[in-house]
């Protein structure tokens, strides 16, 4: 059996036009969301073999994309705090 490819974006989106195909986005959320699913049940997961260490991939991505718009997110509200223009926004 083939192994599902995931779609992951190699850069920032800068522009509508390099927006990422909403298809990948949602393919990319269901993979995030299964992993968290996975976690939560927590019976019997073999993180080392079977599908274990390709959800525990997909759950540290999880996190790692949650981070990074956290990280934006804070960005753009202490501009705004500060009353200053948003960059290339």
């Amino acid at each position: 059996m083939a192994t599902k490819t995931i779609a992951r974006p190699r850069t920032p989106v800068a522009s509508e036009e390099n927006a990422p195909d909403p298809t990948d986005l949602l393919e990319n959320t269901l993979s995030q969301l299964e992993a968290l699913l996975w976690v939560c049940h927590g019976e019997e997961i073999d993180w080392c073999s079977g599908d274990g260490p390709r959800q525990l991939n997909n759950l540290l991505w999880l996190a790692a994309e949650l981070a990074r718009k956290a990280g934006e997110l804070f960005q753009v509200s202490e501009k705004a705090r500060r009353g200053m223009p948003e960059i290339g926004g």
